[in-house]
């Protein structure tokens, strides 16, 4: 079962998702995946993991720690990676609600509309809200306040890191992502071929 998940999710890939015209060698590939995680919460196991099992499918993620370097500024790497993804996967965890540029990102990905698939990683919906440390301006507080509702109230993915089956959640994730990216292919095939019929009337 779990190699004919694989065989069907890499089929997927290389002939619906893939760019369609070659990439130059200097021009660096664009991302398909950005994943939003809390760093001291799950880059050791779960951001990190869903890295590594997206990059052998044959996807392209996006995770600070594997695409940046040291000197690397952080929002002139980590905005446009935001902007130019084809699908977010926000990873929330206890301490996420923390870090200022966890709901950054969250609230760049909402902003962008880009569609965000929620991982609850240890932690329930319910107990995800913005706390005000006296470090951001109340315009910040309310951005990141309604980017978390948006994401609370999206259909997503539960995993307990005691009890949880590794195997099958990577494997339910990435099915995921792959289902959506294919939808957003066929969404974007229809705009352009619904643009093409259009300016073919206007030039009658």
């Amino acid at each position: 079962m779990q190699l004919r998940f694989y065989s069907s999710a890499r089929h997927l890939y290389r002939n619906i998702l893939k760019p369609r015209t070659p990439i130059p060698a200097t021009a660096k590939p664009p991302c398909d995946i950005f994943i939003n995680h809390r760093g001291t919460d799950t880059k050791k196991t779960i951001a990190g993991l869903l890295d590594d099992h997206f990059f052998r499918m044959g996807l392209r993620p996006f995770l600070d720690s594997k695409n940046m370097k040291p000197g690397d500024r952080l929002f002139e790497k980590i905005d446009p990676a935001i902007r130019g993804c084809k699908i977010g996967v926000a990873i929330f965890s206890p301490n996420y609600c923390d870090s200022y540029f966890c709901l950054h990102e969250l609230a760049l990905l909402i902003e962008s509309k880009k569609r965000v698939i929620p991982i609850f990683c240890d932690v329930k919906p319910s107990q995800l809200q913005v706390v005000d440390y006296g470090t951001s301006s109340a315009e910040q507080l309310e951005r990141f306040s309604w980017a978390l509702e948006e994401a609370k109230y999206t259909v997503g993915l539960t995993f307990d890191t005691l009890t949880g089956d590794w195997s099958h959640f990577l494997n339910t994730a990435t099915d995921a992502v792959i289902k959506n990216l294919v939808e957003l292919e066929a969404e974007n095939s229809c705009k352009k071929s619904t643009y093409i019929v259009q300016a073919r009337r206007e030039r009658r």
